[in-house]
């Protein structure tokens, strides 16, 4: 993410940015909301005279709009931003602004504290270092990019052949390299059950020889998702470019289930979060990002969340299109690890 400018008072007023990468757009979605004023670039029909009505040119404003509704098409690479004109054109009515990766907009609103953190974060990320996940077991691959919001897989591939390292497993293992070449990446992990992903390695460093000062060797029991998962609960993306938000929030959502299932220091669900607040018993608050923008309707949780850390305990806000956010959605979308167990 790139900031352009910026114009606040007492966190209210105007943010230029460009988002720069599929992430930036992703974290836009949470952070604009219903009621502010977004500007951008659109397409509208021109209304010369002397265009018939269904052949009318299409040409570039700026528009403003006062937002209605936001959406995040992941695969469309757009954030879909509607609502009412306000700026830009003579007629009055609605109108959808498509905000791609490159196009500059505006943000005018009364901005919250995690969501200028959340931009902030954004803007530091952008020069993070991209690490593909290759997961990788006899005849099948599965690999995927990390991104802000989670593991997007990324390809899969498949070989049929006898395990006896003959000549096919090498076209494998050449069908995954060139595969790799045409990816645009940092850091490579090479993950798996058994010695195929060392045997990967050696040939990818017989290959390139750069690449593969860019890779490392990560066991775990399975490939795909499940492999991907193993990877960040190790921790073993922190060797290659330093802590690693994901890593953290996996290793935390495996504590709050390993309290759940011992029924110890652990609350989910509001109410039961609201009471262990009331105790000052929590150590981490997990919200996930779905239950933060319902819940912002309904009352002040961003006051809520500020309490917690004033009490001195930790916020995590999850994504809820990853596992950890998963599942701590599913559990009521607020959750906490508590310092002691309340009652």
């Amino acid at each position: 993410m790139q900031i352009i400018e910026e114009n606040l008072r007492d966190h209210e007023g105007e943010i230029k940015l460009i988002p720069e990468t599929l992430e930036d757009l992703w974290h836009l979605k949470f952070i604009i909301e219903k009621g502010d004023v977004v500007f951008s670039l659109t397409k509208r029909a021109s209304h010369s005279d002397d265009k018939l009505r269904g052949d009318k040119e299409m040409i570039t404003v700026r528009i403003g709009v006062e937002v209605e509704k936001v959406e995040f098409h992941k695969y469309a690479n757009r954030l879909r931003v509607s609502g009412k004109i306000i700026s830009g054109v003579e007629e009055s009515g609605f109108h959808t602004l498509n905000i791609v990766v490159g196009r500059e907009l505006s943000i005018l609103k009364k901005w919250k504290g995690e969501q200028l953190k959340r931009l902030r974060k954004a803007v530091e990320s952008s020069n993070r270092p991209e690490v593909v996940i290759l997961t990788i077991e006899e005849g099948e691959a599965i690999a995927g990019a990390l991104r802000e919001w989670g593991i997007e897989e990324i390809f899969e591939k498949k070989h049929s052949y006898a395990k006896n390292y003959g000549g096919t497993r090498n076209e494998f293992f050449s069908d995954l390299f060139e595969t790799l070449k045409n990816i645009n990446f940092r850091y490579l992990v090479i993950a798996g059950p058994g010695f195929i992903k060392k045997d990967f390695y050696e040939f990818l460093r017989q290959k390139d020889a750069e690449m593969a000062k860019r890779a490392m060797i990560v066991d775990t029991s399975s490939i795909g998702r499940r492999g991907f998962i193993e990877v960040l609960k190790r921790r073993a993306i922190d060797k290659i470019i330093g802590e690693i938000r994901l890593a953290e929030e996996a290793e935390v959502v495996e504590r709050l289930l390993e309290g759940i299932a011992k029924n110890e220091k652990v609350s989910y669900g509001l109410e039961d979060v609201k009471r262990a607040k009331e105790y000052g018993a929590i150590e981490i608050l997990l919200v996930s990002d779905d239950f933060l923008l319902r819940e912002r309707e309904k009352w002040d949780i961003d006051s809520f969340m500020e309490e917690v850390e004033r009490a001195g305990g930790r916020v995590l806000i999850l994504s809820s299109e990853f596992e950890p956010g998963e599942i701590v959605s599913k559990l009521g979308g607020i959750c906490a690890i508590l310092r002691f167990k309340v009652e």
